[in-house]
């Protein structure tokens, strides 16, 4: 701001030395000088009209009144020539000095804009404090108002102007115009932030989200794939999970939404205060798909039948349909004081993604001994029984909280066949 005042300083001076000037040090004038010259014009504009005119014969003496012409020049040059110059004073000036700042601030403040251009300068000097409002640990007890809102998406754009190469300051555009309910905006942000840094799953996941509240063609399936990456990537994002259960439901595709919800609940836990929304969120998928399935089953004609053939086989078959590991400590895990123990199976080839998965109390005593069946499948399309080889890891998860694993105990299990036994050692902390 004080750049900007200093800009229009030293524009009005340049208009106060265009006006100044001129009149302080303007050119001395001489009456008498002035009027010599205007008699020698004259003088030699007649002897060239006499040239002409004996050329053509209509004077005779001409010399005459050539001699009567310098008679006459001579007769009009003053015996002593006396220059004036007028003198101008700065006491003169300071009524049109005063005019001129008056009229270019006076101007401003009028139509300038002043105002906004101050809480424009007051908003971009926030931008740190109001961050810190919005993503600090105490954001909830402080919320921001719809005016710190407004001042923080100035603020912000004024900083992308200036460096558009930050893709997380897009991407916190992106989510504040989301909250703002301004989903062109919300759109281009993250837009912006994914082709500056495509691999970012933070940054993947708005992204997504800000394609499904577009509602533009096309716009669901690249929300779809992106979401698809970020769980691929990391299987604790119950964030991506939400997304993609509640696209399926409006897909009408309902055993995929009770799937994603019922993964959401197995890694928040039953003490989670989002249990019971997703416990409803189950309870509502699974009455639309057993209507569809009742319509259906009416339709065909097979409703007595689809019942009976899904029933046998248990007995020895069922062994083979399952894993079973022993999970032991290394003498050097410092067990927390809070927190849950997750043992999840994964495909052979190490992928983050879990198959099934089994959250137990950190109180269960070491070392122990655990079965996991198809019941503990992540997603019914993906059973634990559809793996030939698997991989069994532990992990003693120190906040409660199965997103975050920075300083949580692990091990992991050598390859083993499905209906196998194998042993896990906690060893290795994050």
């Amino acid at each position: 701001m004080t750049l900007f005042w200093i800009i229009t300083a030293v524009l009005v001076l340049i208009a106060i030395a265009f006006f100044a000037v001129p009149m302080l040090y303007g050119k001395e004038y001489d009456d008498v000088a002035s009027r010599d010259e205007l008699n020698k014009a004259f003088f030699k504009d007649r002897i060239h009209e006499l040239e002409n005119e004996s050329q053509e014969g209509l004077v005779e003496n001409r010399q005459e009144l050539v001699s009567e012409l310098q008679q006459s020049l001579l007769d009009d040059i003053p015996e002593s020539e006396v220059k004036k110059s007028v003198q101008v004073s700065a006491g003169m000036l300071l009524p049109g000095i005063i005019l001129i700042v008056g009229v270019s601030y006076g101007m401003y403040a009028s139509v300038g804009g002043i105002q906004k251009v101050e809480a424009w300068h007051d908003a971009v000097n926030r931008l740190p404090q109001l961050s810190q409002r919005l993503l600090g640990d105490n954001a909830a007890n402080e919320p921001l108002s719809d005016q710190d809102m407004s001042d923080l998406t100035l603020a912000l754009r004024t900083k992308l102007h200036d460096d558009g190469d930050d893709p997380m300051g897009w991407l916190l555009l992106g989510r504040i115009a989301m909250a703002n309910r301004d989903g062109e905006t919300a759109e281009m942000a993250m837009k912006k932030a994914y082709d500056l840094n495509p691999v970012d799953g933070d940054i993947q996941l708005g992204y997504a989200q800000s394609l499904m509240l577009s509602g533009k063609p096309g716009a669901s399936d690249t929300a779809r794939q992106l979401l698809r990456n970020v769980v691929k990537k990391d299987h604790t994002n119950v964030q991506a999970l939400s997304l993609l259960a509640f696209d399926a439901f409006e897909q009408n595709k309902f055993e995929q939404a009770i799937a994603y919800w019922t993964m959401m609940k197995k890694l928040i836990g039953p003490d989670d205060s989002r249990a019971p929304m997703l416990d409803r969120s189950i309870e509502r998928a699974q009455e639309r798909l057993n209507a569809d399935d009742k319509a259906k089953a009416i339709a065909s004609g097979s409703a007595a039948t689809a019942t009976t053939e899904a029933a046998p086989k248990v007995g020895a078959e069922q062994v083979k349909q399952q894993v079973v590991a022993t999970i032991s400590l290394a003498p050097n895990v410092v067990m927390p004081k809070q927190g849950a123990i997750i043992i999840s199976v994964h495909s052979a080839d190490g992928a983050p993604m879990p198959i099934a998965a089994v959250k137990l109390p950190l109180t269960t005593p070491f070392p122990l001994t655990i079965t996991l069946t198809d019941k503990d499948s992540m997603m019914p399309q993906r059973k634990l029984s559809s793996l030939n080889e698997m991989i069994v890891r532990a992990r003693i998860d120190s906040d409660g909280n199965v997103m975050t694993k920075q300083g949580d105990w692990y091990g992991e299990s050598q390859k083993v066949m499905l209906g196998g036994d194998t042993k896990v050692l906690i060893n290795k902390q994050y």
